[in-house]
């Protein structure tokens, strides 16, 4: 075999050693992201505040390997700092306590003793590794105030029978919900997501709104292309398919 045809076998398994340690990585954080959303609802977080401690995760591992990271320590810490980023402050002994449950569904709370102030001291420190890995920047912009925006627009120029008995909102809201599983929450405009769950959602139900001289989606968000939100409505349906994967 000459050394060009060598090179050329040697990238080719390389490329598909990257492929599936993608594929793998991906189911990683899918998993991790349902567990902080689970493990939130359990701790009555509100919708924001889930979704910035999900942000925290994807943004921490643009940057960090999961073979260095125990993901799940890392989303615990994630979900500690978001409720103070979010002005949600939640107890680390109740962090502690429901995730636990949620691995050991059947055992009794964790006793105070040295393990429980191990992790809880690992969850800390964790919190200020992911503070220095995103420069102190914890604050973001999240699509659901876009999405109630949205929303309202669409609603005026619908049918009040055809939105009464179509679940548009709702299921806008659990598409842009499911976004966080994945890390295309993080790589797209808040607007253009929040738009993209809309868009989804009407499809979904067949849902034709009028049409003037410009498409009702221009209409809202005059900066978003249709190619753009063919790209989103692709990973978010990757997203469900993944889901699929993870049972």
């Amino acid at each position: 075999m000459s050394t060009q045809a060598s090179t050329t076998v040697a990238a080719n398994e390389a490329r598909g050693r990257r492929s599936a340690e993608d594929v793998e990585n991906s189911k990683t954080h899918f998993r991790v992201c349902r567990f902080i959303i689970e493990t939130g609802v359990k701790l009555g977080m509100r919708s924001v505040p889930m979704a910035t401690a999900c942000v925290l995760y994807h943004r921490f591992f643009q940057s960090a390997s999961l073979l260095v990271y125990e993901p799940y320590l890392v989303a615990m810490s994630a979900i500690y700092l978001a409720g103070k980023v979010e002005e949600q402050h939640l107890r680390t002994r109740d962090i502690i306590n429901v995730c636990h449950r949620y691995f050991h569904p059947d055992s009794e709370a964790l006793e105070l003793d040295g393990k429980f102030w191990e992790l809880r001291d690992s969850i800390v420190q964790c919190e200020l590794l992911i503070l220095r890995q995103l420069n102190f920047q914890v604050s973001f912009e999240h699509p659901h105030r876009y999405l109630l925006h949205y929303l309202l627009s669409v609603r005026s120029l619908m049918n009040r029978h055809a939105w009464s008995r179509t679940p548009i909102a709702e299921t806008a809201l659990a598409v842009l919900k499911d976004s966080y599983h994945g890390s295309v929450c993080v790589r797209h405009k808040p607007q253009h997501l929040a738009l993209t769950s809309l868009y989804l959602a009407l499809q979904t139900y067949g849902v034709e709104l009028p049409r003037g001289e410009r498409e009702w989606w221009q209409v809202v968000c005059a900066e978003i292309t249709k190619a753009q939100i063919e790209t989103i409505m692709s990973e978010l349906l990757q997203l469900y398919d993944m889901e699929a994967k993870c049972t």
